[in-house]
């Protein structure tokens, strides 16, 4: 029996790595920060000024100054462009319409169409989140045909972030449609990050429980090493050299391969 000593040391390291891959593909708590504190920021303006300008120009301001503090971390370009666009989208659109409303409808429509995606591509067998993670795990697309346990997790996981961005959306637009930009604004902040670390909680849980990713990359990488070597011993044996083992290659081969264990001597 495996004491419990060795299977806490043989699940750390999926543990870190699932962690790892959170951080990587979200952005971690800096990024939920920055998905949220612009909007409220928008929000705040707003319900003080009652004026769309200054407070789509506050929110946009301060996503750049968030992207420039990544980009001068060397952060990931992918999480900081990523903030400023989907905010300065919404302000140009509350700007153009008149209505502070819809500083919050692009990122209303985008988190109706994710849970959509999440949803659709489960029930095909084509989770999101295992293609979304896969990369970051080293395991490609590996978890569809060799670890059958791995892609339930994802198709669970993919469930359960779809199932918690549609709630969202279902709560979220009825306040769109009949509510007020301030309402809707406060509503917007509050839903921000919990659902998202509700969500990061069940997948952790799902995926810490699956089977291990199947390190593909470093598999490719062993072919290649194998390849290169095997490469390298035909040549020396075609140029009778001898191999790293002392021995003439070409004298290796009209030997022939030793006897194994079990033949008889």
């Amino acid at each position: 029996m495996t004491s419990p000593d060795s299977q806490t040391a043989d699940q750390t390291p999926d543990e870190a790595a699932t962690r790892e891959a959170f951080f990587e593909a979200f952005g971690g708590v800096r990024g939920m920060v920055e998905t949220t504190v612009p909007g409220l920021v928008f929000v705040l303006i707003f319900t003080i000024t009652r004026e769309i300008n200054p407070s789509a120009i506050g929110a946009v301001s301060l996503s750049a100054v968030l992207a420039l503090a990544r980009l001068a971390r060397r952060d990931s370009v992918k999480h900081a462009l990523s903030g400023v666009f989907g905010v300065a989208f919404g302000a140009a659109f509350a700007m153009i319409s008149g209505d502070a409303k819809n500083f919050y409808l692009p990122g209303m429509i985008y988190t109706l169409c994710l849970s959509v995606i999440y949803l659709v591509s489960a029930a095909a067998g084509w989770p999101l989140l295992g293609l979304l993670l896969g990369p970051i795990f080293r395991e490609n697309l590996s978890w569809r045909t060799r670890n059958p346990g791995r892609k339930r997790a994802y198709v669970k996981s993919s469930l359960v972030w779809g199932g918690i961005l549609l709630a969202k959306s279902c709560i979220t637009f009825p306040i769109y449609f009949w509510g007020d930009a301030t309402q809707l604004g406060w509503l917007r902040v509050a839903l921000g990050i919990p659902p998202f670390l509700i969500a990061v909680y069940f997948t952790w849980i799902i995926l810490v429980k699956a089977p291990a990713p199947i390190d593909v990359i470093a598999e490719w990488e062993a072919k290649e090493a194998r390849e290169a070597k095997e490469a390298e011993e035909a040549k020396r044996a075609a140029a009778g050299e001898p191999v790293p083992d002392g021995e003439p290659a070409a004298g290796r081969a009209a030997r022939g391969p030793l006897p194994s264990a079990g033949e008889g001597g």
